[in-house]
């Protein structure tokens, strides 16, 4: 059975960084697609980031290209979010995803599991 553990959110300020994390495991995942989701109060989910485990292809959403990062570590079993020049904007509930599919996933329901997610606040 798939866990994802995220962690990592806190409050930081306008133009700060932050790096989550989110620990895999119950499965092999290097057939898998890996994928960051953002969830504002009254929005709908948002993508964020995938990433294809095997190879590290990534792909971003418009409104965080050139700021967050997506990556992998293999021995570790856990892939990242680092984010940069933080805006009011980014608040969310941050998820991480997966889906056993070894190619680039931007729509949540093509997922099949979550984690619990971790509250970003960044402050203007």
């Amino acid at each position: 059975q798939v866990q994802l553990v995220e962690s990592g959110g806190g409050l930081v300020q306008t133009g700060g960084s932050l790096r989550l994390s989110c620990a895999a495991s119950g499965r092999t995942f290097s057939s898998y697609a890996m994928g960051w989701f953002r969830q504002a109060p009254g929005k709908e989910r948002e993508f964020v980031a995938t990433i294809r485990w095997s190879g590290g292809s990534t792909y971003y959403g418009d409104s965080v290209k050139g700021r967050f990062t997506i990556s992998r570590d293999n021995a570790e079993n856990k892939v990242y979010l680092q984010m940069n020049s933080l805006k009011p904007e980014d608040t969310a509930v941050y998820y991480c995803a997966a889906a056993p599919r070894p190619i680039l996933i931007t729509i949540a329901t093509n997922y099949n599991n979550w984690g619990q997610g971790t509250q970003v606040t960044v402050s203007s």
